[in-house]
């Protein structure tokens, strides 16, 4: 997407962009190697505010270890996803929360879905090895100011954290047992993709769990 939005750029801009981003040796440079050094530099900093997502959901980790799943894994666990009803979300990514001595203390999961009322979101979400959740970090929010926007707040978030429940529900009234969250006022739409986000999340938790994906027997762990 972004390759196509520079090619609809002069060259003159993308030089001068490339500049703000302190790219050197771009005064030489063709329209199609800009591009690619922009190209770049984009993969450098979506990787860096991955692994600082990554942190925020799982501070206790020293290291973060991809997990690349088998066909058949990923085959069966987009069916467990669906089986649960969770036909909107899915899991971009698997990374293994690893202490200093690298062994697994949990999971991070990237997760993405189309259900805001402002079209698809992603977030990172990390779940201790015992089930308790760690919480969330959004990756792309495009709610309404306000309203469904309040779900990157530390007062809707922490309601995903340090909880260790089947799955999460959302009420108006008040919240009065760990596996209820208040919902967003005026922001019902948002409230319930992240709910329903997260609990895509324990699903895939649960998956990876006992597929022994999370013990070192599936995947490249």
């Amino acid at each position: 997407m972004m390759k196509e939005k520079y090619e609809t750029l002069p060259l003159t801009t993308l030089k001068e962009l490339a500049k703000a981003r302190g790219l050197k040796g771009i005064s030489t440079m063709k329209k199609a190697q800009v591009i690619e050094l922009m190209l770049q530099e984009d993969e450098k900093e979506q990787e860096k505010e991955k692994q600082e997502s990554c942190q925020n959901v799982f501070p206790e980790a020293a290291s973060f270890e991809e997990v690349t799943m088998s066909d058949a894994e990923q085959a069966e666990l987009t069916a467990a996803l669906i089986g649960h009803g969770f036909e909107a979300q899915t899991i971009d990514e698997l990374l293994l929360a690893k202490d200093a001595s690298g062994a697994t203390i949990g999971l991070v999961e990237i997760i993405s879905t189309t259900e805001g009322y402002g079209g698809g979101m992603q977030f990172s979400m990390g779940i201790a090895s015992d089930g308790t959740t760690k919480g969330i970090s959004f990756l792309s929010l495009s709610e309404t100011a306000g309203l469904g926007m309040r779900a990157d707040t530390d007062d809707f978030k922490n309601q995903f954290k340090d909880k260790n429940v089947e799955a999460f529900s959302y009420t108006k009234s008040g919240a009065s047992a760990d596996d209820e969250i208040d919902a967003l006022s005026g922001a019902t739409l948002t409230t319930n993709a992240v709910t329903n986000g997260v609990n895509a999340g324990i699903c895939c938790f649960n998956y990876c769990n006992e597929s022994g994906l999370l013990s070192g027997e599936g995947g490249n762990s």
